[in-house]
């Protein structure tokens, strides 16, 4: 029998089990799965209700590994930078294992961090009119409402913005898609069954981000 769960208990479990998923099985997603994932993004908000959001649902094998080699690369360029400037060092310098310090920083340099965008069964490339003023903002609600969805279903997802967020990869990617001017495309959802379960990621304390009326200032008083 189905776990069950009161509103607001489902809406946590479903926060808190929503996982960044990489790894997928060659099992295809239903059109209900997907037409309820799409709905979820319909039903996000936006400024003065624009809606700019458009949705391009690419499973072409050709076509995804084109997707993949775009991201790949973006990323590969992006965290190469952060290497040879030694953020990237910095960023991991309390990971004392060498051998996984190593094997994270050549996944990251390397672009396979993004590159898996090749083998996700569907990706969903985000997109959205530029002749509003809310896009950036209406589109990430958009994205998020599609992941929460996916996490209701059972299902993985991953969120790159690793093909658009050079603007030369955002013109390979509307060259490939044939996506008109006057559309920014804003990111990419990788959607599958997950190949494995994905741990969860660390999180800050919640009194270490919350302030009271003003910058610093703790809301939550820390426990004795």
């Amino acid at each position: 029998m189905p776990e069950q769960y009161d509103l607001v208990e489902a809406a946590a479990k479903i926060i808190h089990d929503r996982r960044s998923v990489r790894r997928y099985t060659d099992q295809p997603l239903s059109e209900e799965q997907l037409e309820m994932i799409l709905e979820a993004a319909r039903q996000a908000p936006s400024g003065e209700n624009a809606q700019p959001w458009r949705f391009i649902i690419v499973k072409d094998p050709a076509t995804r590994k084109q997707l993949g080699a775009i991201a790949g690369g973006g990323s590969g360029r992006r965290f190469t930078a952060e290497f040879v400037t030694e953020k990237m060092q910095e960023r991991f310098s309390s990971l004392e294992d060498e051998q996984k310090k190593k094997a994270i920083f050549e996944k990251l340099t390397s672009g396979r961090v993004s590159a898996f965008l090749a083998d996700a069964p569907v990706s969903i490339v985000v997109c959205g009119r530029k002749d509003v003023w809310d896009l950036p903002y209406d589109t990430s609600a958009a994205i998020e409402n599609m992941l929460l969805m996916v996490a209701a279903l059972g299902l993985g997802a991953c969120w790159v913005i690793a093909p658009c967020i050079d603007i030369r990869d955002e013109e390979r990617m509307k060259d490939l898609l044939q996506v008109p001017e006057g559309v920014k495309i804003v990111s990419v959802v990788a959607v599958g069954h997950p190949a494995r379960s994905a741990r969860p990621r660390p999180r800050e304390q919640l009194g270490d981000l919350v302030y009271s009326e003003v910058w610093k200032s703790p809301y939550y008083e820390e426990e004795a």
